[in-house]
């Protein structure tokens, strides 16, 4: 399912980049571009103000006259939207309409929508939507609340929620995957790979199905073993595609340390699947499993559950997992520009993220949130919140399609087949991913 789900992701974001070049030739071709339109006065095709308005540096700035917002708000998340909705009103007297819109599809519905002013004023995209949206002109950046925005938030929100230095989001919440353990099987939680190994020595049963870890052979779980190491996928904190990172010193130092793990997981990349591990972890014969927050009720009913950050490397360093950041953003083309800067800061607050907590389960990226005493009596949010800030967030811009399915190959490949030499692997691995990008 995990694995259906980051292939829809991608396939996602190819459709908002292709509907965002669309929208933009299609714009480009028109009286309406964004640039040559009539002023904003005349209320058609022209984004608001791209920069904060005159009283952006008044700390109690006020909505414009006769404002009023749409919201746009994923199902799962549209009772708690609601809450946070009436109470901005409550606040502000600002009425707002939230309108349902499942996640993954607001970003194309922006590009489509937004110029014609039929979008909704505060959305919510995940970070690796932002690059095309940016481009595309059709987000506000963050800049009234920006320093009070960074004083509060964790660092990789922030570095997730920004384009080329700027801070367009506000954000709202994060996920990563850490590990789930079994305490029945072993009651005190690994701290090193080490312990790991130790435990596995003494508990593993192939032949009973019997194994210490699990986790799948695809760049989103496996890129631990490449980012703790010193490697990269693209340098320039994943935005420069023109500097690979795949076979660098650290990446190998990393490929290697995980052929060394065969001894514990002695089965084949293809074996280890989502189901596979899933179905073992909830039948009490897997002690500890590398997943996301996703799966948490999947297993709160089958075994007495654990989570805790992954195990620290042969050096004794945190490992770094990918991440994900939601946050809020604002329509260049809302007719209210303040009034939808007000609504996402005030929906990014530290109170509406601890109500999203409660009503949905989303972690916070608030600093202050995530150290509360509601997240650290629930351990498991508590265990992907420090896991999430040894994260990095996935790489955002395009490129990095053409580097799932032969970083996935080299994976699958030099776990299989443990005589394969790292360093020409990941070479060719490299060879293959600058081919692919330099034929489009």
């Amino acid at each position: 399912m995990k694995r259906f789900k980051h292939s829809k992701m991608n396939a996602v974001s190819l459709m908002v980049v292709l509907c965002m070049l669309l929208v933009l030739t299609a714009t480009a071709c028109s009286s309406g571009s964004p640039n040559t339109a009539s002023s904003p006065k005349s209320g058609n095709n022209q984004p608001a103000e791209s920069s904060a308005p005159e009283n952006t540096a008044d700390p109690e700035m006020e909505p414009e006259q006769g404002a009023k917002l749409m919201v746009w708000e994923a199902k799962e998340q549209l009772d708690y939207m609601k809450e946070v909705a009436a109470d901005f009103e409550k606040k502000y007297g600002v009425p707002v309409t939230v309108e349902e819109l499942a996640g993954g599809d607001q970003g194309g519905r922006l590009a489509t929508d937004g110029p014609s002013k039929l979008a909704a004023d505060v959305l919510t995209l995940p970070h690796d939507q932002i690059s095309q949206a940016v481009k595309a002109g059709l987000l506000l950046p963050n800049d009234v609340f920006e320093e009070e925005t960074k004083a509060s938030m964790v660092q990789t929100a922030l570095q997730a929620s920004s384009y080329d230095g700027v801070l367009y989001g506000y954000p709202k919440s994060v996920e990563t995957y850490a590990l789930f353990y079994n305490k029945d099987l072993m009651p005190e939680a690994p701290k090193t790979w080490d312990d790991v190994i130790a435990f596995a020595n003494k508990y593993n049963k192939p032949k009973e199905n019997k194994f210490a870890v699990m986790w799948e052979f695809v760049g989103y779980y496996s890129y631990p073993f490449i980012g703790s190491f010193g490697g990269y996928i693209f340098g320039d904190g994943n935005n420069n595609p023109k500097d690979i990172g795949l076979n660098n010193e650290g990446t190998i130092k990393g490929f290697t340390f995980l052929q060394s793990l065969k001894k514990i997981l002695p089965l084949n990349a293809g074996d280890i699947t989502f189901d596979v591990k899933t179905q073992l972890f909830q039948e009490g014969k897997l002690a500890m499993n590398i997943d996301g927050p996703w799966s948490t009720g999947s297993f709160k009913d089958h075994i007495n559950l654990g989570l805790v950050p992954l195990p620290k490397g042969p050096d004794g360093e945190e490992m770094i997992s990918f991440s994900g950041v939601k946050s809020y953003y604002v329509n260049s083309y809302t007719a209210y520009p303040v009034a939808a800067r007000l609504f996402a800061h005030f929906a990014s607050s530290k109170e509406n993220q601890l109500k999203n907590y409660k009503m949905t389960g989303a972690i916070p990226a608030n600093i202050e949130a995530g150290e509360s005493q509601e997240i650290k009596n629930d351990p498991i949010t508590l265990g992907f919140f420090e896991q999430f800030q040894h994260s990095v967030p996935m790489p955002a811009i395009s490129e990095v399609n053409a580097v799932w399915e032969p970083l996935k190959a080299a994976f699958v490949s030099l776990w299989n087949d443990p005589s394969l030499d790292v360093k020409q692997t990941m070479d060719q691995t490299v060879k293959t991913i600058q081919s692919d990008l330099e034929s489009k």
